[in-house]
């Protein structure tokens, strides 16, 4: 579970902020657009469950947790979501000048803005109104809870990992739709960790 690992160099911000300002000068210098995490087959998987399970023809409201380069959901706007339904979100400043540039070379209108998913909720894309219940019809996530559970615990010993299913639950519209890879968690430790009593996430 998350309060078993230890915190680790990739759970910190400073990490992540020098790993994007080197992709982003590198980017600005050959025009690579960066690390591909969990590699393009990661991507691949997870746009094909979104097709199956959550059609593009619904045009869902879509926010990534922790989107760095954007790569995930510029191959869910490749195929066929809506770009102006996409949003990212990244708490890194040089991941959201990464993708905002990444999208500006391939006129992609997907939306990706500075945000501590632990502290605020994503910004509302334009087409969608405020609500105190959730308003997302798709949240993902590509490894970003592996990276919060390596942050430094509290006094108390817990992992900030243990705020997430809640937040997720905050956001997350009802009847909506949680994708989630990791690397660090199996699939039995992510739903004891996210489908519980104290959210509405339900196993899938």
């Amino acid at each position: 579970m998350a309060d078993s690992l230890q915190p680790s160099k990739l759970g910190t911000k400073e990490h992540w902020d020098d790993v994007y300002e080197e992709e982003l000068n590198n980017f600005k210098e050959i025009g690579d657009e960066g690390e591909i995490w969990f590699g393009e087959e990661s991507i691949e998987r997870m746009v094909d469950w979104a097709v199956e399970n959550v059609p593009f023809s619904s045009n869902p409201s879509t926010v990534e947790i922790g989107s760095g380069n954007g790569t995930l959901l510029f191959a869910l706007a490749e195929a066929g979501y809506p770009s102006t339904h996409l949003s990212g979100i990244d708490y890194s400043p040089g991941a959201v000048k990464l993708a905002r540039s990444i999208a500006a070379t391939r006129n992609q209108d997907v939306s990706f803005n500075i945000s501590d998913f632990l502290q605020d909720d994503p910004p509302l894309l334009p087409h969608m109104q405020a609500s105190p219940e959730g308003v997302w019809d798709f949240v993902l996530d590509k490894g970003t809870f592996d990276a919060i559970a390596l942050g430094a615990k509290d006094e108390n010993g817990r992992s900030p990992a243990m705020r997430y299913p809640g937040r997720i639950n905050t956001i997350l519209k009802s009847g909506g739709y949680f994708l989630i890879t990791s690397c660090n968690f199996t699939e039995e430790e992510l739903k004891a960790q996210c489908a519980t009593s104290d959210t509405r996430l339900v196993y899938q």
